[in-house]
């Protein structure tokens, strides 16, 4: 047993890793810990691949009397950002602004209370403003003697060289199948052969195969995104698919954001209180300001939760074409939509492997184009022409 490492799936290099950080963050000699510590660090890995968790199960390890138990207050509250020691910052709209920097630095100095270190877990560093990173540069590199930063991003490509060069890098890998599908099995009692279809349908991503194994409309939503190729008649159906596939990603992401936005809303209303007459007009008055910046945080939400349900879709029909590849080379590699060989091998008799990869290569780049803020209705009709014409481009070019 690893304890609080336990958490993590198949990074037995990064257990191995943060695990001897923390125990030379207890070896402090004459002020100074081992050489494995240090104040600032960055994890990066694929989306799934655990970066958050990572990065809590360090920060509950770091605060742990026994260096990541795993069972005591600590290590249960941590990971959640119920510890004293340990702020676990997230975002869930399109970019952390200057005020957010400013708020964390702030905090950066506070003293721990419980434990010998005050650790500030930031998920999605690459989120950053260049404006806010700029007000975390110092902190970063002379933070206080008791605090830790841990930044998560997707890649070291994805932050600043400013934030490369006072970080120390800690990469994760996507955990294979076999780890995920165990993982099912063990936490979430998840029969093997439904175990086995989330963790390769999910290609390694965690959190998606836990849906898909436990949900429902996950996996019908997902049918309904795999059927798109078959369905691509002519662009008049080109521009119902990408409509339908739009609409769907709105209808989840309101299913997702309604209830926060609910509770945010209630929340308000009671910070303000209720009142008559004259005191009603000035609550109105003073918590106008409130609600307009909630309104906007709300909907900057909306956005960022329709764009990631969009991509998801979009990496699922990366995973039904790499597997069409698979099947024009003849290789004997294992599909990720195994129970469609049949339908896949027919798409793949219909084209060339040329054709396949002008397809893979259009939903790349409409992945790119809807990470920067490209209206998804436009990138989505323009993607659906490129694969029913996958040499489209290249004709109007």
């Amino acid at each position: 047993m690893n304890g609080i490492w336990d958490r993590l799936v198949g990074q037995q290099h990064v257990v191995d890793e943060l695990s001897h950080a923390v125990a030379d963050a207890g070896k402090i000699v004459m002020g100074e810990h081992g050489p494995a510590m240090t104040h600032a660090w960055l994890i990066t890995g694929p989306p799934g691949s655990g970066r958050s968790t990572a990065a809590t199960s360090f920060a509950a390890a770091l605060v742990c009397p026994e260096d990541g138990c795993g069972v005591c207050e600590a290590c249960r509250t941590a990971p959640l950002g119920g510890h004293p020691d340990v702020n676990v910052v997230s975002t869930d709209t399109l970019s952390y602004k200057t005020d957010d920097a400013r708020d964390l630095v702030l905090k950066s100095e506070m003293s721990p209370i419980k434990s010998h270190w005050h650790v500030i877990v930031m998920e999605d560093a690459d989120r950053l403003t260049d404006t806010a990173v700029n007000v975390l540069l110092k902190s970063l590199e002379e933070p206080p003697p008791h605090t830790v930063w841990v930044l998560c991003a997707p890649s070291v490509e994805d932050v600043l060289p400013t934030i490369q060069s006072r970080t120390r890098h800690v990469p994760l890998r996507t955990p294979s199948t076999a780890d995920v599908a165990q993982l099912l099995i063990d936490n979430y009692g998840v029969d093997v052969a439904m175990a086995s279809f989330a963790a390769r349908t999910s290609q390694g991503h965690i959190g998606r195969a836990r849906a898909l194994a436990r949900d429902e409309h996950a996996r019908l939503r997902r049918q309904e995104v795999m059927r798109i190729p078959f369905h691509l008649y002519d662009v008049p159906a080109c521009f119902t698919n990408a409509a339908s596939l739009l609409g769907a990603a709105e209808e989840d992401a309101k299913a997702i954001t309604d209830p926060i936005d609910d509770a945010e809303n209630a929340n308000l209303g009671a910070q303000f209180g209720a009142g008559e007459g004259a005191m009603r007009s000035n609550i109105k008055r003073l918590s106008a300001a409130a609600t307009k910046e909630l309104v906007k945080k709300q909907k900057t939400r909306r956005t960022r939760t329709i764009r990631d349900q969009v991509d998801r879709a979009l990496l699922d029909l990366m995973g039904l074409y790499r597997d069409v590849l698979a099947i024009q080379f003849d290789s004997d590699v294992t599909l990720i939509n195994e129970e469609m060989r049949p339908q896949l091998a027919q798409l793949a008799s219909r084209s060339t492997a040329n054709d396949t990869g002008r397809r893979l290569q259009a939903l790349a780049y409409t992945r790119l184009q809807i990470e920067a803020s490209v209206a998804p209705q436009l990138a989505l009709e323009s993607l659906m022409v490129e694969l029913k014409d996958p040499w489209i481009r290249t004709a109007v070019i």
